[in-house]
């Protein structure tokens, strides 16, 4: 395969990268994108949103005149449709050097036994069924790039679960152990030289935006971590070597 010229040409760190982008509609993902556009790199977004997808996609684009930010709704739920974006994306780009998993979604309750199962059928698809799909899709062409990164985004109550996040906190913590084999198999695949590519993992306790302050002027949102710090983590990410960075649970908020 032979790489196209890629990236937007303002000599960032991120420049010649092509790093894509899962569940780039909400706030953590239009934050990510700017912050990803802005270090040079292409950025390749999806959401099963359009309209969202759609608004992210223009705002990154008119931040950072000649950015290079394409958007695609891919139902990653389906293993062959996401196969079918890796395959379209590296077609199109010549690489894919990261893939930064931001699709989640919350489900609660107001007591352990009054948790509902439906909850759990909900979450496993959003938490662990993308990432299941979007690892095993973008694997071989992560190993392909000089930088691969897979970044997953995860929550404080994986490693101290809570009565009324049962399903949440199961959730997260399976999409994290999950995140890890990808890791251990890049590890492997690395030998003696060590990983090509890396697989880690961000830690918040919750996310804040500033439409969020905006609506609750007076909080506090103690522990919260603002979405465009969470934004300069994940691009902080390809500034290490992969051999720091893979397997590791990256903590940006205090551990519980």
């Amino acid at each position: 395969m032979t790489a196209n010229t890629t990236g937007n040409g303002n000599g960032g760190p991120l420049e010649g990268a092509v790093i894509a982008v899962a569940g780039a509609g909400g706030p953590a993902g239009r934050a990510a994108l700017l912050t990803l556009a802005e270090a040079g790199a292409v950025v390749v977004a999806s959401d099963a949103d359009a309209a969202r997808l759609a608004e992210a996609v223009d705002a990154a684009r008119y931040a950072h005149g000649g950015a290079t930010v394409t958007g695609d709704i891919v139902d990653l739920l389906d293993l062959e449709a996401t196969r079918d974006w890796v395959d379209k994306t590296e077609k199109e780009f010549g690489r894919i050097d990261g893939m930064v998993h931001l699709v989640g979604g919350w489900r609660g309750a107001k007591s352990f036994t009054e948790t509902d199962l439906a909850d759990w059928d909900f979450l496993e698809k959003l938490l662990i069924r993308t990432v299941q799909h979007t690892s095993i899709a973008f694997h071989d062409a992560l190993l392909r790039s000089d930088r691969g990164r897979f970044v997953l985004v995860s929550q404080s109550g994986a490693a101290k679960p809570t009565a009324n996040n049962a399903a949440y906190n199961a959730g997260k913590a399976a999409a994290e152990a999950w995140t890890l084999a990808l890791a251990d198999s890049f590890r492997k695949v690395g030998g003696d030289d060590g990983p090509r590519a890396a697989a880690a993992i961000l830690i918040v306790k919750a996310l804040v935006h500033d439409a969020m302050r905006a609506e609750r002027p007076n909080a506090k949102f103690a522990g919260f971590t603002d979405v465009k710090e969470l934004a300069e983590a994940i691009a902080g990410v390809w500034d290490r070597p992969a051999r720091e960075v893979n397997g590791q649970r990256l903590w940006l908020t205090p551990k519980p």
